[in-house]
């Protein structure tokens, strides 16, 4: 019988707005070839917002503030490492930009894309993701939301 790990990991929805554009921060993976949300493992006596936020942070270099839940994926996957199947459990939370610069994301991904929230989920490479940033438009489109008032990155990435 196949062996079964079950994981919990929270992540992000970064908005952030530059000019008049709305856009999300995605992360870049397997040599570009994967665009995601930023996520990762809640660490003992993590709530899942604050994995949100740091996982966020340290994956884009940019720090925010939660605005909304938004949902909770769940899949399977094959670990080769830990030579078993993975359950993952992941909640999104929607976050507003506070500061930083994509230029300091850590080492886990290989750069970040800024994307106007509107393309967001047709360039998101999982469909568990595409669902999760449909929410977020959703949740933009029904409360009006505008960007924050902190100052853009100072770089693209």
């Amino acid at each position: 019988m196949t062996r079964v790990i079950t994981e919990r990991s929270a992540g992000g929805v970064l908005l952030l707005r530059i000019g008049p554009a709305l856009l999300v921060a995605l992360i870049r993976l397997r040599g570009g070839g994967i665009l995601g949300l930023p996520k990762g493992h809640m660490e003992a006596g993590e709530e899942p917002h604050e994995t949100a936020l740091r996982e966020t942070r340290e994956e884009t270099g940019l720090s925010g503030r939660v605005l909304a839940p938004l949902e909770e994926i769940s899949y399977v996957f094959w670990s080769r490492a830990q030579g078993a199947r993975v359950a993952k459990q992941v909640s999104f939370f929607l976050l507003e930009y506070r500061a930083g610069s994509p230029a300091h994301h850590d080492g886990e991904v290989e750069g970040v894309t800024l994307v106007p929230v509107a393309r967001a989920p047709g360039a998101l490479t999982y469909p568990g993701e595409r669902s999760v940033m449909r929410r977020a438009l959703a949740w933009v489109d029904a409360t009006g939301y505008g960007g924050g008032e902190a100052p853009p990155p100072s770089s693209r990435g």
